[in-house]
């Protein structure tokens, strides 16, 4: 049983919020507590992007980015696992220079410290060699970039099945159990001629 915090941050991508509030109610007997946390302009993008407000009709726990009384906002409360889905540059560069001036920065600076899961999911391109870099800070003090890169191999047909494919790696990161395309017997059909090859 888990106690997991999201993050959303202000950049494009809100789909991919969605869709892991989607998920995470799929796999509800696996936590126990999720506390979430979004800008200002993650509210608005969401509006935007998905043409509702719907992010406050999950059965979670929402915080405010200025409520540093969030039982995530030290390392005593034992959430185990962070989040930032999407994650602005802005975002990735305060937490690289362990800037906590909001729940969020602090929150993912209190995974850090702890030595526990923090995944960020950064939607930006192109990348400068300032979020490069950034990147690499995160990366050498344990946390997980993972971009929001789709894998289009496993047949998705629409666009949030896959954006899902996304979301999938991010709980697989995390160490949930979800159902997933997993990579195996792959198939590959060319004028006619078929071909499968066997991953061992």
């Amino acid at each position: 049983m888990r106690k997991i915090v999201v993050g959303i941050a202000g950049s494009s991508g809100s789909i991919y919020a969605k869709l892991l509030f989607d998920k995470l109610m799929e796999i509800k007997p696996q936590w126990t507590s999720v506390g979430v946390v979004m800008s200002k302009n993650a509210k608005l993008n969401w509006q935007l992007e998905l043409g509702n407000e719907n992010y406050g009709h999950y059965p979670f726990d929402f915080y405010e980015k200025d409520n540093f009384a969030a039982p995530f906002a030290s390392g005593s409360a034992k959430y185990d696992t962070m989040v930032v889905c999407p994650c602005s540059m802005g975002t990735l560069g305060r937490i690289a220079a362990g800037i906590s001036d909001d729940l969020l920065t602090r929150a993912a600076d209190v995974v850090l410290k702890e030595r526990r899961r923090l995944i960020l999911v950064p939607r930006e391109t192109p990348l400068s060699l300032i979020h490069l870099r950034n990147m690499t800070t995160v990366t050498e003090a344990g946390g997980i970039i993972c971009p929001a890169i789709p894998s289009f191999y496993g047949g998705a047909k629409d666009l949030e099945s896959i954006a899902a494919t996304v979301v999938d790696r991010v709980l697989d990161l995390a160490g949930f159990e979800v159902v997933s395309y997993r990579w195996g017997r792959v198939s590959w059909q060319f004028d006619g001629w078929r071909c499968v090859s066997l991953l061992v």
